[in-house]
Order: C-alpha cells, then sequence, then structure tokens
C-alpha cells in the first residue's frame, strides 16, 4: 500500500526544489534513461531515517557545486 501522499509531500517538494522531476510511473523512468544526453542524476527518494538523514543531503549538497547533471529526476519509493 502507497504512504498517504500528505506524508510524503514534504519529502517530494524537498527535492523539486533542488530542481528535480518527479517520475511518478514506469514510463517517465523509462523516457528518462531513453534520453542519453549528457549526464543524469536520478534520487531514489523514501521516508526512511535512512534517506532523510543521509541520502536527501547527498543531492542537495552535490547541487550545490558548480558542476550539475543536464538532467534530476526523482521517484518515491513505496509510492510511484
Amino acid at each position: 500500500m502507497p504512504y498517504d501522499p500528505e506524508l510524503v509531500a514534504p519529502m517530494r517538494r524537498e527535492m523539486v526544489d533542488m530542481g528535480a522531476k518527479e517520475l511518478t510511473n514506469a514510463k517517465a523512468v523509462e523516457d528518462f534513461f531513453k534520453a542519453k544526453k549528457g549526464t543524469a542524476l536520478l534520487f531514489v527518494n523514501s521516508v526512511c531515517g535512512c534517506a532523510a538523514g543521509s541520502a536527501r543531503p547527498g543531492p542537495k549538497l552535490a547541487l550545490s557545486g558548480d558542476s550539475k547533471p543536464d538532467r534530476i529526476a526523482t521517484v518515491f519509493a513505496g509510492q510511484d
């Protein structure tokens, strides 16, 4: 059963605010990988404490630098 959308909304928003495109279905993920232009970052978001404490801060730190991937996307485990 998917997580409550209200529970995951702030976690989703955090990645979107970083510039990630949400991929909410299998076709969107397939299309993301088919577009083999430039560099890409796909972040698998989650409700778990590991994502909050370690994973989501990682892309935020990485995207604050001068070098950024050409494409950034995110999916949400247990929901998308």
